[in-house]
């Protein structure tokens, strides 16, 4: 039987994760506030979900590129503006962007109101990157471009260059 096997198949008493609405892990990243909602401890780290909320005029991350995972956003409420290479698409309530492995993207909400989306992370690795951003805060260190994209690094990811 190869690995491959022993994980798709269904386990005879699979444990089932309830994340309530007042439960979950809280990351505070400046004017973000994320809810780790599964982190990929309940799913054989294939699949971690966070639940955002964006501060108006709340900047997101340098635009960058994923090398190991797909990352998913749907747009719960308030409208956000992602950036896909050089096209920024205005994403509002009910909006799935999905950016696979190797294509640059960042968001940002631009808008007066709070904006809230449901991001999804295929395999779970990038939970991980949002914890160490806090630690940089915790740390009283300064979030800076060059700490994230050093952070980034840790993390199958890279700054997107060559763009505008």
């Amino acid at each position: 039987m190869t690995e491959e096997t022993k994980t798709s198949e269904p386990q005879a008493d699979p444990a089932v994760s309830v994340v309530g609405p007042d439960d979950g892990e809280t990351i505070v990243l400046g004017t973000t506030r994320m809810r780790v909602l599964e982190d990929g401890s309940h799913t054989g780290h294939r699949l971690a979900i966070a639940e955002s909320v964006l501060a108006p005029h709340t900047q997101g991350p340098p635009q960058h590129r994923h090398a190991r995972h797909d990352e998913g956003f749907y747009v719960l409420s308030g409208t956000v503006r992602f950036t896909v290479g050089d096209e920024d698409y205005d994403a509002t309530s009910g909006t799935l962007v999905m950016v696979p492995p190797g294509t640059p993207h960042t968001f940002a909400n631009l808008t007066d109101q709070p904006a809230v989306m449901l991001s999804t992370f295929t395999p779970d690795l990038y939970v991980q990157y949002f914890r160490d951003l806090q630690a940089v805060l915790i740390g009283g260190q300064p979030l800076t471009p060059q700490a994230n994209i050093d952070t980034m690094s840790r993390y199958a990811t890279q700054p997107a260059t060559g763009l505008t």
